[in-house]
């Protein structure tokens, strides 16, 4: 189930939810559903993509990342559909739990708007290397990371916390650098798999080559961390907002390791980054609600 990625993928909701906390009064319950479903969707998104990457022959021997469930041989095809099938189930219970909580009704144009919404979060999850003609076999999958991962992710769980009120074009700051973070998760993955993945899928990072793709990596940090500085500013009652900053070491640390490392030795970057975006995340929300205290 590739549990590292998980705090990636909470990273999101909990900034937005922790947002709406500083904004409005949020339902527990509700709170949880969203974390649930959203859990469900990135085990759900790492069981297909395994799967997918199994059938088109990209997960071999030779890749240099994690051996998991089928390329290690300890689960068959049979098992792995199976719980793809399950997490679906989960995915679909999860999300009506928690629209149904949030808005008291399933029967109206903004509930259906979001049960729509995570119908197209399900199929992404897994069309990302299943099917046959998957989009992160064709260089797309930086700008569905971006979009689900970023802007769904923060400006979603805010808007169900706040029962469709309240969303304001400022979240799009944070939303995106949540966004430019998790490609940047995406793009150290495809760095360091360019040997193996370059024989029958096409990505950002082998689309501009090793170098190009440590300084579009540098980019997404940089302009993640300018999008945190101008929401910042832009809601700056008080000097916890910027609690976020403490996490710059590592950032640091990460870009340092990505320009000095290659191939199998930049898999430890994709762990340090994913923490350094779930604890920006958590110190963002956090400094944001202080002033309730």
């Amino acid at each position: 189930m590739r549990l590292r990625t998980l705090p990636l993928s909470t990273a999101g909701v909990l900034l937005g939810i922790l947002l709406a906390v500083a904004d409005w009064k949020v339902d527990l319950l509700t709170a949880v559903l969203i974390v649930l479903t959203t859990i469900s969707l990135q085990i759900l998104s790492n069981l297909s993509n395994e799967l997918g990457d199994v059938l088109h022959g990209t997960d071999t021997p030779e890749r240099l990342g994690p051996q998991y469930g089928l390329n290690g041989g300890e689960m068959t095809m049979a098992d792995m559909k199976r719980l793809i099938g399950l997490f679906v189930v989960l995915c679909i219970v999860f999300g009506t739990l928690m629209t149904w909580r949030a808005f008291g009704t399933l029967w109206d144009i903004t509930p259906i708007l979001v049960l729509l919404l995570g119908t197209a979060a399900i199929t992404a999850a897994m069309k990302y290397t299943l099917g046959p003609n998957p989009y992160g076999y064709r260089a797309k999958g930086d700008f569905y990371v971006f979009l689900f991962f970023g802007l769904v992710s923060v400006l979603g769980s805010y808007f169900v916390c706040t029962k469709g009120i309240g969303l304001h074009w400022k979240l799009l700051l944070p939303a995106s650098a949540v966004g430019f973070f998790s490609v940047g998760v995406l793009n150290v993955n495809n760095i360091r798999d360019m040997a193996t993945d370059a024989q029958n899928r096409v990505t950002v990072a082998i689309k501009l080559g090793e170098k190009k793709a440590k300084i579009y990596q540098t980019v997404l940090i940089g302009l993640g961390w300018a999008a945190m500085i101008a929401y910042t500013l832009l809601c700056w009652p008080s000097i916890w907002n910027w609690m976020w900053v403490l996490t710059l070491p590592l950032y640091v640390l990460h870009l340092t390791g990505i320009w000095k490392r290659s191939g199998k030795a930049l898999d430890p970057m994709l762990p340090l980054l994913v923490i350094s975006t779930f604890l920006l995340c958590l110190l963002t929300g956090v400094g944001h609600c202080m002033f309730l205290l």
